[in-house]
C-alpha cells in the first residue's frame, strides 16, 4: 500500500515540470541548431512480448519535421556527438553513455550520382541534386545518392574521460540510417517503406552483458501529441474539459471547455528522427538498487570554421573539446519551467549542477502565468471571486522531492542527489500496450510516467492538473481517496478541475515492438 501510495504521489508531482509540449526549439540558442535539438526523451521497461527484462531509450532529434521537407530532408549533424547517459547509483554523474556520430556519404566513392548529359560529341557527366534517382526497396538501393553511417560507442564513467568502447552490429559491416520516406513513388507503400526500414534493426553486444541489445536510428513519426500554437498563443483555449469525461461528447463539463480531438494535435503532421537503444536491464543497472536515471545530451566542437571553399565532405573546420548543447530528460524543464535567460545555461548544464535551478521548482513561474491569463475569466464564467488560480503553498516541496529527488521504493535511485533526469524502475514488470494507461503512474499503472516515460504517457494534461494544485486535493488509491499529504485543498483553488490541451494520446497510437513508434509519414502518397 505505501509503494502504490508513493507511486501516484509521484506520478503526479513530477508531471508538474513537463507541461503542454514537448521540448520542441525549448531554448534560443538551440532554436538555431535543429539538428541538435533533442525533442523528446523515452525510458521504460520494454513491452514487446518475449522481451522481459530488456530497457528502452529513445531520444528524438531534429524537431517539426514537415515530411516532404526535401530535397536534403533531416540529416544528423556529423560534428556533433550524441549521448544518451545513465546514472545507476544516484551521484547525478553518468555511470555509462551511448554516444553516436555520423558520418555522411555519397555513392559513387562520395563523389555522388552523375548521369551523362549531351549529344555525341558535346557530353559532360553530371551530378545529380537529389538524394535517390529512383525507387529504393529492401531488396534493391541501388538507385541510393546519399547515406549516414555511425559510430556506437559505449562509455564507462565520466563522459569525456571514461573507458570508451566501439560498439559494432552482428551481422553487419557498419551501422547505416534508413533514408527518410521521401515518398510513396520512391518507397511506394508505408509497408514497404518500413520493410526497408526494418533492416536497420542491428544486434548488438555490449561489454559484460551476455544477451544481445538492440539500436535503430532513422525518421519516425513524432509520437508527441499537443496543441502547439495555440498553447504559445497566451493559451488561446479554455484549458479544462469541456464534456463530462473525455470523449464523451455531451458538452456537459467546463462551460466553453476545449473538448478531445484528434485535430487539436499540432504535431499530427510531423515526423522526428529517433535514436532507439534497447539493452538488457541487468547490463545498465549496475550495482545500485534497480532505477536508473537517463537523459540525453548532444555536443560540438568548442569552434566551427567556415570553409571558404566549401565541398560535401568538408563545409568546415571543427576543434577544440566537445561542448554540451542540448540536453533533455524529463519532458518540457527547459521549455516552460526554466527562464528565458537561463535556458542556454541549462542546455549546457550537467545534471550534478541543478542545484542553480532550484528556485524554478520551488517557486515555479507556469501557475502564476496561468493566473494571470485566466482568473478574471474563470470568474467571469463562474460567478466566483477567486483571489488566485495558483497554488499558494511555498515552497512548492512537494515538487522539490518529486522532481529532483524520487520517491523511495519507487523511483528513488541508491544515493539520493538532488537533480533533473527521467527515473526508471526497472523492477516494476512492463504493462501490455492494450493496458497501459495514458495517465500513468496516476492512473494505477506503475510502469508509466513519472516511472520512467512510455511514448503512449499523456504527461501534458497530467502535468496541467498537477501544476495548478491536484496534488493538494485528495487522489483515489486502490479505491480510496487518500490524501497525500503535500499540500492542503485551501492551497490549490482549482486543483480538482480536469485541466487538458484537448489533444488526445495514448499507447494505442505507437508500435508495440521496438523501436515503438509509429512509421514516419511519407512526403507525398
Amino acid at each position: 500500500m505505501q509503494k502504490l501510495l508513493l507511486s501516484v504521489m509521484i506520478g503526479s508531482a513530477l508531471a508538474a515540470t513537463a507541461v503542454q509540449a514537448s521540448s520542441h526549439r525549448e531554448a534560443p540558442g538551440i532554436a538555431r541548431a535543429p539538428a541538435l535539438d533533442s525533442t523528446d526523451f523515452y525510458a521504460f521497461n520494454s513491452y514487446e512480448s518475449g522481451r522481459e527484462g530488456y530497457v528502452t531509450l529513445i531520444a528524438n532529434y531534429i524537431p517539426l519535421q514537415d515530411a516532404y521537407g526535401g530535397p536534403n530532408y533531416f540529416a544528423m549533424d556529423p560534428a556533433a556527438e550524441y549521448a544518451i547517459h545513465i546514472d545507476n547509483d544516484g551521484d547525478a554523474m553518468e555511470d555509462i553513455s551511448f554516444a553516436l556520430k555520423f558520418t555522411p556519404m555519397l555513392a559513387a566513392d562520395n563523389q555522388g550520382v552523375a548521369l551523362t548529359v549531351g549529344p555525341d560529341g558535346n557530353q559532360r557527366s553530371v551530378k545529380v541534386p537529389l538524394k535517390n534517382i529512383g525507387p529504393v526497396s529492401a531488396e534493391d538501393m541501388s538507385a541510393v545518392n546519399f547515406s549516414e553511417q555511425y559510430s556506437l560507442t559505449m562509455v564507462e564513467g565520466d563522459m569525456r574521460t571514461g573507458a570508451r568502447t566501439e560498439i559494432m552490429p552482428m551481422d553487419a559491416m557498419y551501422f547505416a540510417k534508413p533514408l527518410d520516406y521521401i515518398g510513396n513513388k520512391t518507397f511506394s507503400s508505408t509497408a514497404e517503406y518500413q520493410r526497408y526500414a526494418d533492416q536497420y534493426v542491428y544486434d548488438v553486444m555490449l561489454p559484460g552483458c551476455e544477451m544481445p541489445a538492440r539500436v535503430f536510428v532513422g525518421q519516425r513519426k513524432d509520437p508527441f501529441v499537443v496543441n502547439l500554437g495555440k498553447t504559445f498563443d497566451l493559451v488561446n483555449y479554455v484549458p479544462v474539459e469541456g464534456d463530462s469525461m473525455p470523449g464523451a461528447g455531451d458538452g456537459n463539463g467546463f462551460p466553453g471547455g476545449i473538448t478531445q480531438s484528434d485535430s487539436n494535435d499540432d504535431l499530427a503532421d510531423k515526423n522526428v528522427t529517433s535514436i532507439a537503444l534497447e539493452v538488457p536491464a541487468s547490463c545498465v543497472t549496475g550495482d545500485g538498487n534497480g532505477t536508473i536515471g537517463a537523459w540525453t545530451t548532444a555536443s560540438l566542437p568548442q569552434a566551427r570554421i567556415l570553409n571558404p571553399n566549401a565541398t560535401f565532405s568538408k563545409p568546415e573546420v571543427q576543434g577544440g573539446a566537445m561542448t554540451q548543447v542540448s540536453r533533455l530528460g524529463n519532458p518540457l524543464v527547459n521549455e516552460l519551467v526554466i527562464g528565458i535567460g537561463d535556458k542556454d545555461k541549462f542546455s549546457s548544464s550537467h545534471p550534478a549542477d541543478d542545484g542553480q535551478f532550484a528556485d524554478y521548482v520551488t517557486h515555479p513561474a507556469l501557475p502564476e502565468l496561468l493566473n494571470i491569463l485566466f482568473r478574471d475569466a474563470v470568474n467571469s464564467t463562474l460567478g466566483t471571486d477567486i483571489e488566485t488560480l495558483a497554488p499558494t503553498n511555498f515552497p512548492r516541496t512537494d515538487l522539490v522531492t518529486a522532481f529532483l529527488t524520487g520517491f523511495p521504493g519507487v523511483n528513488q535511485l541508491a544515493t539520493v542527489t538532488p537533480t533533473e533526469m527521467l527515473r526508471l524502475n526497472t523492477a516494476i514488470p512492463a504493462t501490455p500496450a492494450a493496458e497501459q494507461s495514458w495517465a500513468g503512474v496516476a492512473g494505477d499503472d506503475l510502469a508509466g510516467f513519472p516511472n520512467g516515460r512510455r511514448p503512449g504517457d499523456d504527461v501534458v494534461d497530467i502535468a496541467l492538473r498537477v501544476v495548478m494544485g491536484r496534488l493538494c486535493y485528495p487522489i483515489p488509491v486502490n479505491g480510496e481517496e487518500t490524501d497525500l499529504g503535500l499540500c492542503d485543498s485551501s492551497d490549490a483553488s482549482v486543483g480538482n478541475v480536469p485541466f487538458t490541451d484537448g489533444a488526445p494520446l495514448d499507447a494505442s497510437m505507437m508500435d508495440t515492438s521496438f523501436p515503438y513508434l509509429a512509421t514516419p509519414l511519407p512526403g507525398s502518397e
